[in-house]
């Protein structure tokens, strides 16, 4: 069989798929709007309707002391704490504070690696919301010799 022929088929199938309502729609992501809106931590708390962080040792945060580049700053968080419902990256100077949320399972292990852009040096925080409800965070200046949010 020739690629075209191939091609031409797996087309056609998909097609019939289609039209028998056996392949997914589109994917809409889930996500809090008024959160990522949001231009100051605590208008994000705010936005999802949680209590004020407290600080904890369960919680970590790593990135550079100094990013020479504010459009690509590496960051890892995780968190050791049982029943994590959701992780958070906050920005405290960013245009949007709220820059990451993941969605955690107990299927999925609770420790993330990113690159972000900030536009200035400021407090990033590491945010981790329990089942319970129980918010706490983990936080670390960065220095950003080169701006990278409009900088």
């Amino acid at each position: 069989m020739h690629r075209r022929e191939l091609l031409a088929r797996s087309a056609s199938v998909a097609g019939l798929l289609a039209g028998l309502g056996a392949l997914p729609g589109a994917a809409h992501a889930a996500w809090n709007t008024a959160a990522f809106e949001a231009k100051s931590v605590a208008e994000v708390v705010k936005a999802l309707g949680v209590s004020a962080p407290v600080e904890s040792k369960d919680v970590s945060l790593t990135g550079p002391e100094i990013a020479e580049n504010g459009a690509v700053v590496p960051l890892a968080l995780a968190t050791s704490l049982p029943g994590v419902k959701r992780l958070l990256v906050l920005i405290e100077k960013n245009p949007s504070t709220l820059a990451a949320s993941f969605d955690i399972s107990d299927a999925i292990e609770p420790s993330f690696s990113l690159r972000v852009k900030m536009a200035q040096t400021c407090n990033v925080y590491a945010v981790a919301i329990t089942a319970d409800n129980k918010v706490l965070f983990a936080q670390k200046e960065i220095k950003v010799t080169l701006g990278g949010c409009g900088g």
